[in-house]
């Protein structure tokens, strides 16, 4: 239960808080079905048209701009990423902005323009938006916030509960790349070797996957939280265990010194361009040549296995190079403000 009287800086981090936060307060007031399968798009039938999967997110990261993106190019791909993840052609998006009086214009320009250039990449439209302006020090300069649309194929039900023991876990790039690079920036952190944001949009990595593999049982970008919250969170879904090989996790070695000095698990680390499948395990070597087919997915890689979760219940555990394993949970509080 939450024993907070207010709302901290932990129950936006992607772990057990938000969790707690999203079971206790949100789903407790929305009674969608939809929502509460706890997917990152919504699925709903539309009377004569088919299907389509609808989802929203708010961006907030500090700095706006840092190497590799910035807040505009995340609104877009944060969006159409989470869309693609139910399978849904990705159509349409709103945008709506808050922004602090005295934010300067040119800032503006510049973020307008990226997330223009970035949707034209994915091939979806902006086609509404809202702009609202608050009084100087009541916000961050610019909040975005981006909703999407995407239309559903007949007889696709991608879902986190649909995951079967004999399943195999790809991912499809390094791992921890997009929460380094923006705290690195922020915090005036010099590497010898620049780390830059993942983010990028992922809908055509998707799809080529699910023409690949059409079995694939389910999608998910890693993001707040990282991979640890979102194998923890199919587990949960499914009520199975999931073991991964640390070895086989591509990450950077950059991200893995600086994740070291900062005492961070790189697997607990917000990524922006990269995405989790589960898919049967005779699917699994074509999902990942398609992956690696994608320029986004070159260092996709097979790290796991779905098993019966047994009398122990649902859990995630990683198995060391040493052949021992340890449990691998979801973040408790907060590790990176502000990343996304």
């Amino acid at each position: 239960m939450i024993s907070d009287s207010t709302v901290q800086l932990g129950h936006g981090s992607g772990g057990q808080m938000m969790k707690r936060l999203i079971d206790e307060v949100f789903l407790d007031a929305f009674e969608a079905p939809e929502l509460h399968a706890g997917n990152d798009a919504g699925v709903a039938a539309l009377p004569g048209t088919g299907r389509i999967a609808l989802s929203t997110d708010t961006f907030v990261v500090t700095p706006h701009f840092f190497p590799g993106g910035d807040i505009g190019r995340l609104a877009v791909c944060g969006t159409v990423n989470d869309v693609a993840t139910s399978g849904a052609r990705v159509r349409y998006l709103s945008c709506g902005f808050i922004l602090e009086e005295g934010f300067p214009l040119d800032d503006l320009r510049r973020i307008c323009q990226s997330m223009a250039e970035t949707a034209r990449e994915a091939g979806v439209a902006i086609i509404t938006g809202d702009t609202k302006v608050v009084n100087h020090g009541s916000a961050d300069g610019v909040y975005i916030n981006t909703a999407g649309v995407g239309e559903v194929p007949e007889g696709s039900s991608l879902s986190g509960a649909a995951c079967q023991p004999g399943d195999v876990v790809l991912v499809s790039g390094t791992l921890g790349d997009h929460g380094i690079a923006v705290m690195s920036q922020r915090e005036g952190l010099a590497f010898s070797t620049t780390i830059e944001s993942d983010a990028a949009p992922l809908n055509h990595l998707i799809a080529a996957v699910l023409d690949a593999a059409p079995r694939v049982r389910c999608f998910r970008d890693p993001t707040r939280g990282g991979l640890a919250s979102t194998l923890n969170e199919f587990a949960a879904a499914s009520n199975v265990e999931i073991e991964v090989d640390e070895e086989a996790i591509p990450v950077k070695p950059e991200v893995q010194a600086a994740c070291e000095m900062l005492g961070y698990d790189p697997l607990q680390v917000a990524n922006e361009g990269k995405i989790v499948a589960v898919v049967p395990a005779d699917e699994a070597t074509v999902a990942l040549e398609a992956m690696r087919a994608n320029r986004y997915g070159a260092d996709a890689a097979i790290i796991g296995r779905v098993r019966d979760a047994g009398e122990s219940g649902p859990s995630v555990r990683v198995r060391t190079p040493w052949g021992s394993t340890r449990i691998l949970d979801m973040l408790v509080g907060e590790q990176l403000p502000r990343i996304c």
